[in-house]
């Protein structure tokens, strides 16, 4: 999805269950770029570009106005044939880069 720096995730991170009850929300300190079918991202807080690539870009459209975590998941199971458990898993990380990396807020 992003192709950027990973970091590891703190331990003040919220747990699966909270994160799937949390809104995200777009910081909108950002400079949004289409590249194709690819979304890149200019952050002016921390003058990094991130190119999400083609679902991270996707996700990114899913999420022009606030929504709730469960949402998001449901609407990607939904468009996409993948397992709910497998979309979990790829999504959540992904969500959590973008608020470490200041792109999203998550609020829980």
């Amino acid at each position: 999805m992003m192709k950027a720096d990973t970091k590891s995730h703190s331990s003040e991170q919220p747990s699966r269950l909270a994160l799937l009850g949390a809104n995200i929300v777009r910081d909108n300190d950002n400079i949004v770029s289409d590249m194709g079918e690819e979304k890149v991202i200019l952050s002016v807080k921390n003058g990094k570009y991130y190119n999400l690539g083609i679902m991270g870009s996707q996700i990114w459209e899913f999420i022009q106005e606030p929504i709730l975590v469960e949402q998001l998941i449901e609407q990607l199971t939904e468009q996409y044939d993948v397992e709910r458990n497998v979309c979990e898993e790829q999504v959540l990380p992904f969500l959590l880069h973008l608020s470490e990396e200041k792109l999203i807020h998550i609020r829980v």
